[in-house]
């Protein structure tokens, strides 16, 4: 069955070093809307390290809508490093393709999120990941504690509990 929603058939594609400032711009939209907690200065330093340092190192892949990019993720080592959906488009399903997309093509299985960002910590459990860890400060030293979490098709043995 043909279906003429662009949100199931768009394809996926890489994205180059000339999409930066525009991924950079989906980036902040983004956080924007889902990063309540953020205060305006460190929305200003987490933008200059995604434009100047992550995505310049990351092979960013995503989905346009018409010309736009309506999301973007990127994985390194089978960790997912970033996975944004601009606001206009969340909750249509984009953040799912790409994440499946993550999952059974580049094998990513581990995935850092900030403990406040309650919709994308729910977005991952939901999608059988479980909690590894935590830390108490995020990457740039800043008390915003980072969950760790973990895929597997089964749990490791090493957690379960033995009788």
């Amino acid at each position: 069955m043909q279906t003429d929603d662009p949100f199931h058939t768009e394809t996926i594609q890489w994205f180059s070093e000339s999409d930066i400032d525009e991924l950079t711009d989906v980036w902040e939209a983004s956080v924007r809307k889902t990063h309540d907690f953020l205060e305006e200065h460190e929305i200003l330093l987490y933008r200059r390290a995604v434009h100047d340092r992550y995505l310049v190192t990351l092979s960013p892949f995503g989905i346009r809508i018409g010309k736009a990019i309506a999301a973007f993720c990127a994985v390194q080592d089978e960790t997912i490093e970033m996975l944004f959906v601009a606001p206009e488009h969340q909750g249509r399903g984009l953040g799912s393709r790409l994440l499946d997309w993550a999952v059974q093509e580049l094998n990513a299985t581990r995935v850092d999120v900030n403990e406040q960002n309650c919709p994308a910590k729910a977005f991952y459990l939901q999608r059988g990941f479980r909690i590894t860890g935590r830390d108490e400060l995020d990457p740039h030293g800043i008390r915003h504690p980072i969950l760790h979490l973990s895929l597997y098709e089964s749990p490791p043995t090493s957690d379960l509990k033995r009788g």
